[in-house]
């Protein structure tokens, strides 16, 4: 099986080009937990496939390292985009990719030498009831700065769908947010029935945020793209940001707009190819 690695501010995943690599027939939630392993695989946070799609110019599909499918990625949207338009599968500059989550509209900013040197991507319009999270209760209730408490200590939490779920915390100092404590809890808090992903972020002025994520199924993460739509988005909505900001993730910056005119949520970024190769492990197949 051909491959690339690619990674949007180091959140890093295996790409599968499906137009000449089909996989029919593979089980590929068992195929993205063996190409993942660090040790004994290629090594990433998960698979993403690109795809034909009947309803856009491409379809993504993204498989965590656990093997669950995730409905969107905003990292692995970014890598799709340049991977499409520098390997010549597209000579537009906006085009069209479906998702789980619905369909996206990327759009490149292509340096002198001809690749994609950043990506812009409207990401749809943030939605903020439990029904679209998934969350339980009031189905058409709205959670945002509701107080969460985990082994006795509370957080102050904002639920946002970016096509897929989030739960974010804003924090006093990240330092002391311990992700890898009350992230894999919150994930799977009784709250989220398909659980969900958990930022945690710290807000220095008006345009900055710093951004931690734990990220469903695949655990702390150097960037989350969608991640950091929703922490922009809940961080505006409690009135403590402008519209726009800079997230600083661990892996590096994204820009986050969070459109008054339309509603709509723009992420710009970078994504980077890393290699390609040829993946010699045997393919799982279903039946």
């Amino acid at each position: 099986m051909k491959f690339t690695k690619m990674h949007g501010l180091g959140n890093d995943y295996v790409y599968v080009d499906c137009f000449s690599e089909p996989l029919t027939g593979v089980d590929l939630p068992e195929l993205a937990r063996r190409v993942s392993d660090r040790n004994f695989g290629i090594g990433s946070d998960g698979l993403i496939l690109i795809m034909p799609s009947e309803q856009a110019d491409f379809r993504m599909r993204v498989f965590n390292n656990d093997g669950s499918e995730a409905k969107n990625c905003g990292n692995g949207l970014r890598c799709v985009s340049k991977y499409v338009y520098d390997h010549g599968l597209t000579d537009k500059t906006s085009f069209s990719v479906e998702t789980l989550g619905g369909i996206v509209t990327p759009s490149v900013t292509v340096g002198a030498d001809g690749k994609v040197e950043l990506v812009t991507i409207d990401m749809g319009e943030p939605q903020f009831v439990r029904s679209a999270i998934p969350m339980t209760g009031e189905p058409g209730e709205r959670v945002i700065g509701q107080p969460l408490t985990i082994d006795g200590r509370t957080f102050t939490m904002t639920a946002v769908s970016m096509g897929n779920p989030h739960a974010v915390l804003i924090v006093d100092e990240l330092n002391e947010a311990d992700v890898v404590k009350y992230g894999p809890v919150i994930e799977r808090h009784e709250w989220f029935p398909e659980r969900t992903n958990v930022e945690f972020i710290q807000v220095l002025n008006r345009q900055e945020v710093l951004f931690r994520v734990w990220e469903r199924g695949s655990g702390v993460t150097l960037a989350c793209g969608t991640g950091a739509c929703a922490a922009a988005v809940a961080a505006s909505l409690s009135g403590l940001t402008d519209r726009t900001v800079t997230v600083h993730l661990a892996g590096g910056d994204l820009v986050v707009e969070w459109r008054e005119s339309d509603n709509r949520v723009y992420m710009t970024g970078p994504a980077t190819e890393v290699y390609s190769g040829v993946y010699h492990g045997s393919l799982p197949y279903t039946g």
